[in-house]
């Protein structure tokens, strides 16, 4: 992929914390208007991937671009929708003040921003729960005011570290539907995930294990090159775990 034409480009990008390195030299491309999918178990690196991605963390040696410009920079952050592992949300205010606030945060005024914070809580289904304070929401119904807020401005690029962990099946699917019609507007994708029907669903993925990035192709394409039957066993492949 012609590094140019790529929203995110990653290259040889290394991150440690003291004497461990949690990613060893990735080089990734991320085309416009592509689900991308970082797949990997728990403390494999996706999330501090993410985080420079975003900007919110610095390389230790390498680069990483977002639609052209090197991170971090700050005035970034209103191209970027940024979706947590850890819901970033004020508990002691209601969702409509959430929304409120972080709609005035990226510049979102008057009609714009009303019909924006409509639209987003009815994709997550928090329209009967809009005046209840976060304190008192589930950890399913924070994600998905999480989600909202992401969303909220309308980004060329978003970054979602597994987004859907907590939600209910019936509703994980109305999401799904949603971001791939964002693609199909152009919006440009990259998750983080460890749940294999999910990896599935994105058009290319990345597998990551101990910082390390194993393998970059389309599902379809890791599993031929691995001959392997699922994802699942695709990765574990990869993972060095011969059948």
């Amino acid at each position: 992929m012609n590094q140019g034409t790529s929203v995110v480009s990653v290259n040889h990008v290394c991150r440690t914390f003291g004497s461990k390195e949690v990613l060893k030299d990735i080089s990734l491309q991320v085309a416009k208007a592509e689900t991308f999918g970082i797949l990997g178990p728990s403390g494999s690196g996706k999330t501090t991937l993410v985080k420079l991605l975003t900007g919110i963390d610095e390389v230790t040696s390498g680069e990483v671009r977002v639609l052209g410009i090197p991170m971090p920079k700050l005035a970034m952050l209103q191209q970027i929708g940024y979706m947590a592992q850890s819901d970033a949300l004020y508990t002691e205010l209601s969702a409509k003040e959430n929304l409120e606030f972080f709609a005035a945060l990226y510049g979102l005024k008057g009609g714009n921003r009303t019909r924006r914070i409509r639209d987003v809580l009815e994709l997550v289904n928090l329209q009967d729960h809009l005046r209840k304070r976060i304190d008192q929401y589930s950890g399913g119904m924070k994600r998905r005011l999480s989600l909202a807020i992401a969303l909220l401005h309308e980004p060329p690029l978003l970054l979602l570290d597994e987004p859907t962990v907590g939600i209910d099946p019936v509703l994980r699917q109305s999401i799904w539907k949603e971001l791939k019609a964002l693609n199909r507007k152009g919006t440009t994708i990259v998750l983080t995930t460890h749940v294999m029907d999910e990896a599935e669903k994105c058009d290319r993925l990345a597998m990551i294990r101990d910082g390390e990035l194993l393998a970059v192709n389309t599902p379809a394409g890791l599993l031929n090159a691995t001959a392997s039957a699922s994802l699942e066993e695709a990765f574990l492949y990869y993972g060095g775990v011969r059948r």
